[in-house]
C-alpha cells in the first residue's frame, strides 16, 4: 500500500533529486539577469513545443540584439525570424513576439503589466506562459502547467486530468498558495530527467514510495 502524498515533503525531496541537473529554463534565464516580465513572457514564447537546450540559446541570442518591445519593434520580421530558428515555429512566434511588443509599446507605455488576464488578452500568450512569467519575473503566486507537470502529476494521482489546463484548475484549488511558483520549478525538471515520459526511473525516484505509477508499464 502506498504512502500518503505529502506535497510539501515530496517537493522537498524532489529538490534535491534534481540538484545535478540543469534549472528549467525561465529559471536559468532569471539568474543570468533576464528577469523582466517581458523578457521571462518573451523566452516562454520562445519556448514553446521547444527543448530547453534550444530555448535558452535562443533567448541568448535574440536578448544580445533586443531585450525590449522598443528593441523588438526595430527588428524587422525577417531579422526576428532568423534569431529565432532552432525553435519550433519561428514564423509564428515572430507574429507572436511582435504582437506583443507592439501592445506594451501602445498600450501599457513599454511595460507589460503584471495583471493574468491582460496577458492572457495578448494573441499567442496562454495560461502556462502567462503564470510562468508572472511567477518567475513579477513574484506573483502562480502555476504554471506544462507537459511534465501535467504528466507527473497525474501518474502520482493527485489528479485525474486529460488536459493541462483542467490539471492548472485543480492544483489551484489543492496546493498551497506559497508553493505554486515551485511547481513548475520543481515538476519540470523532475519530469523531463527523472519521472520521465518513456520508461521513468521508478527504481531510483525518491516519490516512489507515495506515487501511483498511473500509466506506467516499463521503467527503469
Amino acid at each position: 500500500m502506498k504512502e500518503n502524498l505529502e506535497l510539501k515533503k515530496v517537493l522537498d525531496l524532489i529538490e534535491t533529486a534534481i540538484r545535478p541537473f540543469p534549472k528549467a529554463a525561465m529559471f536559468e534565464l532569471r539568474e543570468r539577469g533576464y528577469d523582466s516580465l517581458f523578457e521571462q513572457l518573451i523566452s516562454c514564447v520562445v519556448s514553446i513545443r521547444t527543448l530547453d537546450e534550444t530555448t535558452i540559446p535562443v533567448s541568448l541570442a535574440l536578448f544580445a540584439e533586443a531585450r525590449t518591445p522598443e528593441a523588438i519593434l526595430k527588428l524587422s520580421s525577417s531579422r526576428l525570424t532568423a534569431l529565432l530558428y532552432g525553435s519550433t515555429y519561428p514564423e509564428q512566434k515572430t507574429n507572436t513576439i511582435l504582437g506583443i511588443a507592439k501592445a506594451a509599446v501602445e498600450q501599457y507605455e513599454g511595460q507589460l503589466p503584471a495583471d493574468y488576464t491582460k496577458l492572457t488578452d495578448l494573441k499567442g500568450v496562454g495560461p502556462k506562459c502567462a503564470n510562468l512569467a508572472l511567477g518567475v519575473a513579477a513574484g506573483h503566486k502562480a502555476i504554471s502547467v506544462d507537459v511534465h507537470v501535467h504528466r507527473v502529476i497525474n501518474r502520482w494521482g493527485y489528479v485525474a486530468t486529460k488536459q493541462p489546463e483542467q490539471t492548472l484548475k485543480i492544483l489551484e484549488q489543492k496546493v498551497p498558495v506559497e508553493l505554486w511558483t515551485e511547481i513548475n520549478r520543481l515538476l519540470m525538471p523532475f519530469g523531463k530527467h527523472i519521472c520521465t515520459g518513456n520508461l521513468p526511473k521508478c527504481s531510483t525516484c525518491p516519490v516512489l514510495p507515495c506515487c501511483e505509477q498511473i500509466g506506467v508499464t516499463k521503467h527503469r
